[in-house]
């Protein structure tokens, strides 16, 4: 791959460490720059009894057991399900990292992606990026009615490690059935399978750039 400065954008809070949880930890691994960009820490969306910090507490414990560093961790406060109000604002907003990254490579959610947040955000990306990075959409199967596999991150089992390590500091969401281990791992090992490897990410290629 092209470049060493990475930029993952996660319309809500766990959204990129579970699209891409894996291939954050490879990256970090290898020495690259990774920086995290949340759009929203879901407060509407807390189960109730839950502090309205509490997601983006555990986005910075997430992060961190990826191996991000703080520095580059960012949480924006775009309300849940509301995105498609605010486009030329996240426009806006991306633009700036732009500016300031100069990112090599950025992930997003897939164009297949349905939820409201996530398809804009890809919409978005597209258009502020499409001169400057690759960029590859990451696979939410809940999300998705079909899924173009295009590229895959072959992963260590101390790369899947740390994505299921991250995704269980999101206690806030342990009862939704894509925060199980069991499901991760599984879908990890379907697109490892498919390279004959223990595990691996799959991705939409969006955009290529190759200098």
């Amino acid at each position: 791959m092209n470049g060493n400065t990475i930029l993952v954008l996660s319309p809500h809070t766990d959204d990129g460490e579970l699209g891409a949880g894996g291939t954050i930890s490879k990256f970090v691994d290898e020495g690259k720059d990774v920086y995290y960009v949340a759009f929203s820490a879901c407060e509407d969306s807390l189960p109730k009894g839950f502090p309205s910090d509490t997601l983006r507490r555990e986005c910075k414990r997430a992060t961190k057991a990826l191996g991000l560093l703080p520095d580059n961790i960012t949480i924006l406060d775009y309300q849940v399900r509301t995105f498609p109000e605010h486009r030329q604002e996240i426009l806006e907003t991306l633009v700036k990292f732009r500016k300031e990254i100069k990112p090599d490579l950025v992930i997003v959610p897939s164009s297949y992606d349905i939820h409201q947040d996530h398809s804009t955000i890809y919409w978005e990306a597209l258009r502020t990026f499409k001169n400057e990075a690759s960029i590859w959409g990451y696979e939410h199967p809940w999300n998705n009615l079909s899924f173009s596999i295009d590229v895959f991150v072959s992963l260590e089992p101390k790369n899947i490690g740390s994505k299921i390590k991250a995704i269980k500091e999101y206690k806030s969401q342990n009862g939704k059935a894509y925060m199980k281990e069991k499901n991760i791992l599984a879908l990890s090992s379907i697109r490892g399978s498919q390279l004959n490897k223990p595990y691996a990410e799959a991705f939409e290629l969006i955009r290529l750039i190759v200098d």
